[in-house]
């Protein structure tokens, strides 16, 4: 049997996307790669409903927030960020290495940093370059809600609004232009359902002007470089992980296929009847639950229970795969990835064999409560 993978990602990949892969290679100087990368940049455009530009970089999804940094981020530059785990950490770590100042907006793990405290930073900060925002911080299962109003507090003074969309684009509702949005970027390996390797990043018209105008010291990474490539042959300007690429392009067919719309739905129930199920058998949820994400679900760990051994029965007995804490949470809380295929099947089988899990190791559940209500909750997939 196939492992169920309710990871933060990496996540289950349709056999379609997987199909995609086992292609015979190409010249990426050709017209063949004209026509595979001109369709990824085109379809990833209508993902995060931009009419900028997009780059499909082959790279992880870091590399894809560290591309963002080194292209706009100068010496001495003031960024807001607000820091509430791991991946907000590591961004903020990013941009004081370009050397730009981070003003951390520091909150508990679990908890997101409220829509005031970032007001109050911006108020204190008239001079702030830009600021950036880990959108579902993956490390905790915290998604922020307000990302529609924070071009009122960076058009001030016009300052650069960038989303760091890694574990969620494609899963939650994004209007990239409509919402001010200067620079997003994301991770094939999440939402889209795709394998790891391709991360698009896109930008709009006035931050491309300023990556031209202030070019970056980087090679790999240096956005002008792509956009010079893109606008003369439809080509990258390094070689590109082809057999990823034409996964990606799969994914995002399905993807539209699906309609935007119906996807957010899906995951939105799913990530519904996921919290409500596990609860029922006796688990928390990690975060708080004005700041708790719709596709990484976190949850404590009851009393006594051991994580490696839980994670590893979980796998071994039942075939599913779910993620630890990191760093000061290791060992205290649990992540299940909810995005990409995921559906009445992956919520169900992942209830069931938590529920199974906890009572071969102990633990006394109600497993029939939780599948029960998880149930009602798959109910409004019906109709979509």
């Amino acid at each position: 049997m196939e492992y169920l993978v309710m990871l933060p990602g990496p996540t289950n990949v349709p056999e379609r996307v997987t199909r995609a892969m086992v292609t015979p290679s190409i010249n990426h100087r050709s017209d063949d790669f004209v026509e595979l990368y001109e369709e990824c940049v085109d379809n990833t455009k209508k993902i995060f409903e931009t009419e900028g530009d997009a780059v499909c970089l082959s790279a992880s999804g870091t590399g894809a927030t560290e591309c963002s940094v080194v292209n706009l981020v100068k010496k001495d530059d003031k960024v807001i960020i607000p820091v509430n785990g791991e991946f907000s950490t590591r961004l903020a770590q990013q941009i004081e290495w370009a050397g730009g100042q981070a003003i951390r907006i520091q909150t508990e793990p679990g908890v997101n940093a409220t829509f005031d405290q970032v007001k109050e930073a911006f108020d204190n900060n008239k001079d702030v370059k830009a600021f950036y925002c880990v959108w579902n911080e993956t490390s905790t299962g915290t998604m922020i809600n307000y990302l529609d109003r924070i071009k009122d507090l960076t058009s001030r003074n016009d300052s650069y609004y960038v989303l760091d969309g890694v574990s969620i684009v494609g899963g939650e509702e994004l209007h990239m232009d409509k919402w001010g949005i200067d620079i997003a970027m994301t991770g094939a390996q999440k939402a889209f359902a795709c394998p790891p390797g391709i991360s698009p990043i896109c930008i709009n018209g006035r931050t491309r002007k300023y990556m031209e105008d202030n070019p970056p010291n980087t090679m790999y990474f240096n956005l002008p470089r792509y956009f010079k490539y893109y606008e003369e042959a439809k080509h990258t300007p390094f070689t590109p992980a082809l057999p990823v690429l034409y996964a990606y392009r799969e994914a995002m067919r399905i993807i539209l296929e699906e309609g935007m719309e119906k996807r957010i739905q899906r995951h939105r129930i799913c990530s519904d009847a996921l919290y409500s199920g596990l609860s029922a058998i006796g688990l928390t949820p990690f975060a708080d639950e004005n700041s708790r994400s719709t596709v990484v679900i976190a949850l404590n760990y009851l009393d006594g229970l051991e994580d490696k051994i839980f994670r590893d029965t979980l796998a071994k007995k039942f075939r599913i795969l779910v993620a630890g804490g990191f760093g000061n949470l290791k060992g205290k809380v649990f992540r299940v990835g909810c995005m990409g295929e995921v559906d009445r099947y992956h919520v169900m089988r992942c209830i069931s064999g938590i529920a199974s899990t906890l009572s071969m190791m102990g633990y006394d559940t109600d497993t029939q409560a939780g599948l029960k209500l998880a149930e009602e909750k798959l109910k409004p997939l019906e109709s979509l």
